[in-house]
């Protein structure tokens, strides 16, 4: 997601997804593949080859996300489809290693909104050490 650190309160991109038309890296070569395929989910699955794999993992099929790429809205799939990509993308092995940093690149594909992230984290983890 583009911008401020939205803190899981969305699992709908806000920005229109229209940076992502043209993004061959993202599997999106037919007009339109950025804006219906923005992210979604509560790690922001984007672009069609996410979602065709992704669908793969959650409904046993290539075809049911990119034909309803909505059902990543959904509180189930949108929590599956971050379990899936923290497994597929062996997240546990950073988190292991405290590697945060690494976590937010391998997710976000960059660093913005890093502080607010770092922070947010921090208080969870302040509140869970309890």
């Amino acid at each position: 997601m583009r911008g401020a650190v939205q803190s899981l309160r969305y699992v709908r991109e806000i920005a229109s997804g229209e940076a992502y038309e043209d993004r061959a890296d993202l599997g999106n070569t037919v007009i339109g593949d950025g804006v219906r395929f923005k992210g979604r989910g509560l790690i922001q699955i984007t672009g069609r080859a996410n979602y065709r794999a992704c669908s793969k993992a959650l409904f046993g099929d290539d075809e049911t996300l990119l034909v309803h790429p909505e059902l990543l809205e959904a509180v189930v799939p949108a929590c599956r489809s971050a379990a899936w990509f923290w497994w597929l993308h062996d997240l546990n092995a950073l988190a292991d290693n405290n590697g945060f940093r690494a976590i937010t690149k391998a997710i976000n594909g960059g660093f913005n909104g890093y502080a607010e992230r770092l922070a947010n984290f921090d208080r969870a983890r302040a509140v869970l050490a309890c």
